[in-house]
């Protein structure tokens, strides 16, 4: 395209518009807020539930499949609570016939050297027999059983996964997508899993609404939403690629809702990654989520295996990795985090208090509702009068 410059009559090139890359706006949790809504109701009249397939979780939370946060005992104990935690297979639990033996040289590995040691660790081969172990603990524990194996591994292992009992299937990667292009191997068919398991088929992680929408055709379950969000994980650093968390939910619950007008099934939404606290969770939900999956708050509880040590599945990859081991501290009981009570005033701790105070706030009396809160944009949300608080003096 050609200008004219008036004031001196010469001629400038320009690029024509239509082809010219343009730049997406999107946000994070620190740049929105829940506006209250026209009618309030009493928090203990809201009902926090979510369904994936038929069954229905009172704790729309969901732990995440780390080492250092899910093991079979903390996965019983959390589904007596309420909640769904899921093991990761393709962690110490299927690779060591005694995985705590393991567990403890990742917690006492120097900070310099620990991620060698994780790649060592992590190059011990995955072994059928193991998994299948780990899935018996976990139904004798009598909870309900959900693992995580990545795309790659889950042709090899996924008949003696359903075979030992377990109850969901998370197949989850950094980012997965229904069609997948690959000169070395046929890949995985999503659709064709889907179809011949009988169990719920979970998966993630994606960002945007044309990759989630291709996934729900797939007849998954459920989707996992975020890509490098978390605390242990350094992907968006490394490789660049990343959505904040709001406009990932936005976009993938637009996705969702779709497919619910043209398909008539609905497929939650679940946010992955990047919470930090009462306030964060709450916005992921009128952002779209029907549940949320966090790790590092739930690594700094005291049934923990990592004993406030957390890593991501990405952390021992042996040429690229991409995270890194956290000290998150032991902070408190399970129950504390979840349901209080509590004296910290960081909303890390009661996050269903919050999320049930803030539903109350909104008039909200189901996820669905809450789903239609508005959010505005507000970058001063957290400072806006906080002088005080952020200089320390209170």
């Amino acid at each position: 395209m050609i200008t004219a410059n008036q004031n001196s009559g010469t001629q400038t090139q320009v690029p024509d518009p239509q082809l010219v890359k343009t730049l997406k706006r999107a946000y994070g949790f620190e740049e929105v807020a829940i506006v209250p809504g026209q009618v309030t109701m009493n928090p203990d009249d809201t009902d926090t539930g979510f369904f994936i397939g038929d069954r229905k979780f009172d704790i729309p939370i969901l732990a995440a499949a780390m080492d250092g946060v899910v093991n079979p005992d903390f996965a019983s104990l959390y589904s007596e609570k309420g909640g769904l935690a899921t093991i990761n297979l393709e962690g110490i639990h299927g690779r060591y016939e005694n995985p705590e033996e393991t567990l403890r040289e990742i917690i006492d590995a120097q900070p310099d050297k620990v991620t060698e040691v994780l790649q060592r660790i992590y190059s011990a081969p995955l072994n059928a027999e193991y998994m299948g172990l780990t899935i018996e603990r976990m139904k004798k524990a009598g909870g309900v059983v959900s693992v995580s194996v990545t795309p790659a591994n889950t042709n090899r292992f996924i008949d003696s996964i359903v075979e030992a009992g377990a109850d969901y299937f998370v197949c989850a990667s950094t980012v997965t997508t229904a069609r997948f292009i690959s000169g070395a191997n046929n890949g995985l068919n999503i659709a064709d899993l889907v179809e011949r398991i009988p169990i719920p088929v979970i998966v993630g992680n994606t960002v945007s609404y044309g990759s989630t929408l291709e996934l729900m055709e797939c007849g998954v379950a459920a989707v996992l939403v975020g890509v490098g969000p978390g605390s242990a994980c350094t992907s968006r650093e490394v490789l660049g690629i990343g959505v904040p968390q709001v406009t990932a939910t936005i976009d993938t619950a637009a996705a969702r809702d779709e497919y619910m007008r043209s398909r008539g099934r609905y497929v939650p939404i679940i946010t992955d990654g990047g919470i930090r606290s009462g306030g964060d969770l709450c916005k992921a939900f009128v952002a779209g989520a029907d549940a949320v999956m966090l790790g590092s708050i739930f690594a700094s509880t005291q049934e923990a295996p990592g004993k406030g040590y957390h890593w991501g599945m990405a952390t021992p990859h042996p040429a690229l990795p991409r995270g890194t081991r956290i000290n998150v501290g032991v902070r408190a009981p399970l129950e504390q985090i979840l349901f209080g009570p509590t004296a910290r005033t960081d909303g890390s701790e009661n996050l269903m208090g919050a999320m049930r105070t803030a539903m109350g706030m909104c008039g909200a009396s189901t996820i669905k509702e809450f789903h239609d809160s508005e959010l505005i944009l507000a970058p001063s949300i957290k400072t806006e009068g906080k002088q005080l608080q952020i200089a320390g003096s209170v």
